[in-house]
């Protein structure tokens, strides 16, 4: 995991770091409230979350990122945003994507909080219900504001998860399978936010594709790689079928999604490692958690005693 921290007043060493940091970008002038600026990125190769206080209004324009750009804000307005065919503006708990990754955009922060968390754009073709076979091109945005309050306060609540348990601690964020895990939920949550060019319902063909033997494939794969960053689209890719049968085949026969029983299956696996350990070692149960994908050992905790009926403490010190 990577960090970057920046706290300035000098507009000019500001403007050249914002710069440096994100693409290109001008101050336009400070404001009497003050010229100070505070950022702290967390970052992991597929994604990054940045928290920016500006004391100072700014004019933007920035090249395409080539990445998804969340905003939430907390306090403050960033107004006249504009790229082709949007023109908005924001403030206080708005949750929306910037631009498409390909477009350039431009605005103005007026004395700003904020939080900026960038993402690969091929994370939502890793989990997104369409295979790239079966769509004409990458899975797109196709709107910037989310649909629904609901679904705004979801992955406000995904990014803040993601900014405080995750990426707040850099042994846990390093972790393979919580990274890849944190990239996916977010991912997903993207999708479940905004209009976007996925499909969701499963086809006639896709029907026809969910059939028991297809199932066993993937179960088979999950089994064989459960401790590996897989995902819900290589998961697919090794049953012979598009990840929206692939959802609809755990569905009509377990009665749960692909990531539920990949989790489930990781929880056997830190389950019996609690049971073969020697705490004297100083093996900790947060350590065994984080090796299978459990980020937030609260969390962790109550699925393994809603699963074993103990808590993964007690396994670990009577084993």
């Amino acid at each position: 995991m990577q960090t970057l921290t920046f706290d300035s007043d000098d507009l000019d060493l500001t403007e050249d770091f914002l710069s440096r940091a994100y693409a290109r970008m001008r101050i336009g002038g400070g404001s009497p409230a003050g010229s100070r600026a505070r950022v702290r990125r967390s970052a992991t190769p597929s994604l990054s979350v940045d928290e920016l206080a500006l004391d100072f209004d700014m004019s933007y324009a920035v090249t395409p990122l080539g990445r998804i750009c969340l905003c939430v804000v907390h306090d403050g307005t960033i107004e006249d945003h504009v790229y082709p065919g949007v023109q908005d503006s924001f403030g206080p708990g708005d949750v929306v994507s910037f631009a498409p990754p390909d477009q350039a955009y431009a605005g103005v922060v007026r004395a700003a909080r904020y939080n900026i968390t960038m993402l690969d754009p091929a994370l939502l073709d890793q989990v997104a219900a369409t295979a790239p076979a079966s769509r004409p091109g990458p899975v797109r945005l196709t709107g910037h504001r989310p649909h629904s309050p609901a679904a705004a306060d979801r992955l406000r609540g995904a990014i803040t998860y993601l900014r405080d348990h995750v990426l707040a601690d850099p042994d846990l964020a390093d972790q393979p399978l919580v990274a890849s895990t944190a990239a996916q939920h977010l991912a997903a949550t993207v999708l479940a936010t905004f209009p976007n060019s996925a499909l969701t319902d499963p086809t006639a063909s896709d029907r026809a594709d969910a059939h028991p033997a297809a199932l066993r494939r993937a179960l088979a794969h999950i089994d064989d790689h459960a401790g590996e960053p897989v995902t819900v689209a290589e998961i697919a890719a090794a049953a012979h079928i598009t990840v929206r049968a692939l959802q609809y085949a755990f569905r009509r026969h377990l009665d749960t999604t692909p990531l539920a029983h990949l989790r489930r299956v990781r929880l056997a696996h830190a389950h019996h490692e609690l049971l073969a350990a020697d705490p004297r070692d100083g093996t900790t149960v947060t350590q065994v958690a984080a090796r299978w994908g459990f980020a937030h050992p609260g969390r962790f905790a109550a699925l393994y005693r809603a699963a074993y009926g103990r808590s993964p403490h007690r396994t670990l010190v009577e084993a």
